[in-house]
């Protein structure tokens, strides 16, 4: 397997460790335009990790997949990589890139590749959580996505800007418009975090999970937010994001039919979100390579992957999923099977 990581961020350095981990990788070359970051993770990566400067077009020859984890726009880079007969795993979750990756699904069939869109914590994760929980349905009507905690400096920038809007919010058969910072909810997510305050935001969570699942009613997505975060969206962070932020947790409730009656359930995941995203998308860099997806084309996790063999080899690597059993507010919390 040979691999080109595009970023040595947070998300990246970690992606890039975790392919380390895996057999048969061949090469991994890094790029990103801060080049004494590059190489500080090059070394601490070591062989087969390479750092490489210029344009991607030229490093692309015999490359398998190409992992996009520095800032956007993902999609000009994804472009010249099917265009060298590469697949392509992409972190962001800006709604913008988000789209434009889907765009490509024409070009990601003719190609024989896969672009997939969104493979970090949320979206990523919150994708496969879905998919999983969909086994218990015979209909899934509404999913909710909430997240709350961010990773580096990057995934904070991207948290401010969400704030301010539009969200996307799927209901009846089509798309509604909110504003960035209404829509407050309290979501329970698993120990130590608990309840946090969430609330509507600019969020790629909907556009990836609506076409997973046909004849859905409502999907929507929120993010933990305080009051400083909602007053202060509107202008420039007026700190410098810290290197990596602390425990993040996403949540994923499910409502649905299964047999005559309606019914729910809540699956969840708390982790370092830099952490667990770079779990992610290792994970979906490999099965890109050894063609495990369910088809060629653009997609999020919860269209591509087989949500059972994706989540038990992310819990061997430390990233695990829980169920909520019981009551929303005094939920006990068990490992998900």
């Amino acid at each position: 397997m040979r691999v080109v990581v595009v970023g040595a961020g947070a998300v990246g350095a970690r992606a890039g460790r975790q392919l380390l981990a895996m057999e048969r990788l061949e090469d991994l070359v890094v790029v990103d335009p801060d080049v004494e970051r590059r190489d500080a993770v090059v070394a601490s990566l070591g062989p087969p990790a390479r750092a490489e400067s210029g344009e991607l077009g030229a490093m692309l020859e015999g490359i398998d997949v190409v992992l996009l984890a520095a800032g956007v726009p993902h999609a000009p880079f994804a472009e010249e990589a099917l265009r060298a007969g590469a697949s392509v795993v992409s972190t962001s979750d800006a709604v913008a890139d988000v789209e434009a990756l889907l765009a490509l699904d024409d070009a990601a069939r003719s190609a024989g590749r896969t672009v997939v869109a969104g493979a970090g914590f949320s979206p990523g994760l919150t994708c496969a959580l879905a998919a999983f929980g969909a086994r218990s349905f015979e209909h899934v009507d509404e999913v909710h996505v909430a997240k709350t905690g961010t990773g580096g400096p990057a995934c904070a920038r991207q948290h401010h800007r969400a704030l301010q809007g539009p969200a996307r919010e799927w209901q009846s058969g089509g798309w509604r418009q909110r504003s960035g910072g209404s829509g407050r909810e309290l979501a329970w997510f698993p120990d130590p975090l608990r309840a946090v305050d969430c609330y509507r935001a600019a969020l790629a969570d909907p556009l990836l999970l609506v076409p997973a699942f046909p004849g859905v009613r409502r999907v929507t997505a929120r993010m933990g937010a305080s009051r400083r975060d909602r007053l202060t969206s509107a202008v420039p962070m007026l700190r410098k994001p810290h290197p990596e932020g602390g425990l993040g947790a996403v949540r994923v409730e499910l409502l649905g039919t299964q047999g005559p009656s309606g019914t729910n359930r809540v699956l969840g995941a708390v982790d370092r979100p830099s952490v667990a995203a770079g779990a992610v998308a290792a994970l979906a860099v490999r099965w890109a390579a050894e063609g495990r997806f369910t088809r060629t084309g653009a997609g999020g996790l919860a269209s591509l992957a087989e949500p059972s063999p994706f989540l038990a080899t992310l819990a061997e690597r430390g990233v695990k999923v829980a169920v909520f059993e019981g009551g929303h507010q005094r939920s006990e919390v068990t490992s998900a099977s």
